[in-house]
């Protein structure tokens, strides 16, 4: 929380102090077509920017489509959102692309972020190791979370951990990304455990 002095005409003599939201950044990564621009879209308070492109048949020999034929487009940069959790506090959202080709742009959009949300597939749990690796190589706090698409796998968180080889201390939890109270409780966690790790490292 960020306090500044007001310069309105009514404000009073010295001015009447304000308190202005606070804004984080948080990154919304994970393996192609797991769902990253739903949930940015399903829980933004905005109109979200998407870089969204067709898939063209130049492609089809790179992207693997696996479990996700119906898809149609794809990220090839950013997704752009923003959701006020409270009077205190703004979140921003990037949304990353998932294939691997533009993976290059992960550190970027990756600056300045305090933590990150791992969207991860039952259907393709492998599409997920990615992003694991790299917030893990980069000491980027994060969640996983599993997107509970209809009719896919049903298993156990510790079957999950097991599988996608991620330590008790990470957080995982079960999600829907086209219910925004459902993303929202998604994103409050991983504030939760970005400033927990600021306190075990203070």
């Amino acid at each position: 929380m960020v306090s500044v002095q007001s310069d309105r005409p009514d404000s009073g003599q010295g001015g009447e102090e304000l308190l202005v939201p606070s804004s984080v950044k948080i990154v919304v990564a994970g393996g192609f077509g797991v769902g990253k621009t739903t949930m940015v879209g399903a829980v933004s308070e905005i109109t979200p920017l998407r870089t969204e492109e067709l898939l063209t048949e130049a492609g089809e020999e790179i992207d693997d489509l696996y479990g996700v034929e119906g898809k149609t487009t794809t990220t090839v940069a950013l997704d752009f959102g923003r959701i006020t959790i409270n009077s205190e506090l703004v979140l921003y959202l990037f949304g990353t692309p998932g294939q691997d080709r533009f993976w290059f742009l992960w550190d970027e959009l990756a600056i300045g972020s305090i933590g990150a949300v791992v969207l991860v597939d039952t259907r393709r749990l492998d599409a997920g190791f990615g992003a694991i690796d790299f917030f893990e190589r980069r000491g980027i706090p994060f969640v996983v979370a599993v997107n509970c698409f209809q009719g896919s796998h049903s298993y156990t968180a510790e079957e999950m951990r097991v599988a996608l080889d991620i330590a008790d201390t990470v957080p995982l939890v079960l999600c829907d990304a086209r219910d925004r109270e459902s993303c929202k409780a998604v994103l409050v966690r991983v504030i939760e455990h970005a400033m927990n790790r600021l306190d075990v490292m203070a």
